[in-house]
């Protein structure tokens, strides 16, 4: 099961149900996966589990001691083992924590958050023009959930080339891109280190939990990419769990002009002589360092 098959199948869910107040009651998905919830106390690290009644009953028990917006999420990422029919494995690592997470927890957490912020209430909701940090705090409290879900789902569904990394004690674990990015072949290698000359490095270096925004060069994050085009980066750490977040954005003309085979991979200029084509090569605007 890869990510388009979970999104196909939550939409699918999602469709089913009324979400008018979704962002108030889950109660539409519970009945429409026959779930129920309890809320009690659990040990540290632990965010909830689902037991299976004999008659087809699901339990899902959350952790009451963590915050509200943690709640709703871990409901809808239970929901998720339940209709995709994923068994669990997140006992096994912290659930804060993408170090060694299990593929089925990774698709779990992509279900939970089409549940949280349905596709057409988010583009209905989200305001116009560029990223900031006032815009992805204004959509968490939207749809009630976390600054990085919703930073997540803002470059999943941008309309301009964005991105979203996370990153977990100095290591890239997982990164979301818009379809701009997808379709240009824009990769950011996980399992690799924070670059240097990013946002996320410096604000990480100085050891404090703390938000920062600046420009970088395209090139600090992307793999084989065009050197001298620059991006915004809006970059969050968290001191206490080590675990740091990036948006990354940055207009669609400042986006290099490259081919990409049918099979995704880059063509690269071999550095012939161009073909002549009777147009004089005028600067093409873009920005640059």
């Amino acid at each position: 099961m890869d990510e388009a098959d979970v999104l196909q199948r939550a939409r699918a869910f999602v469709a089913g149900v009324d979400t008018s107040n979704i962002q108030t009651d889950l109660c539409p998905y519970l009945v429409a996966a026959n779930a129920k919830v309890i809320k009690e106390e659990m040990g540290k690290g632990e965010s909830g589990s689902t037991i299976t009644t004999p008659k087809g009953k699901h339990i899902i028990h959350v952790n009451s001691l963590e915050s509200e917006r943690r709640q709703r999420f871990t409901v809808c990422h239970e929901l998720a083992h339940i209709v995709l029919g994923l068994p669990s494995t997140h006992d096994e690592v912290p659930s804060w924590s993408f170090s060694k997470r299990d593929s089925n927890e990774v698709m779990c957490d992509l279900f939970a958050a089409e549940l949280l912020m349905p596709y057409q209430q988010w583009l209905n909701k989200v305001p116009d023009g560029d990223p900031s940090l006032e815009v992805i705090e204004f959509m968490a409290a939207e749809f009630q959930t976390s600054f990085p879900a919703a930073a997540s789902r803002y470059a999943n569904l941008a309309s301009i080339p964005c991105a979203f990394v996370t990153m977990d004690r100095g290591m890239v674990r997982y990164a979301a891109r818009s379809t701009t990015l997808r379709h240009a072949n824009a990769r950011i290698p996980a399992r690799t280190p924070v670059p240097p000359g990013s946002v996320a490095y410096d604000i990480r270096a100085g050891g404090v939990s703390g938000t920062r925004v600046d420009e970088v060069a395209q090139d600090v994050w992307f793999e084989n990419w065009e050197k001298g085009l620059d991006m915004f980066e809006l970059s969050r750490h968290y001191q206490p769990t080590d675990t740091t977040l990036s948006l990354l954005w940055f207009d669609e003309e400042d986006l290099p002009e490259v081919e990409v085979t049918r099979f995704g991979v880059r063509l690269v200029d071999d550095g012939g002589l161009a073909e002549l084509t009777g147009e004089l090569p005028w600067p093409s605007g873009k920005r640059r360092r």
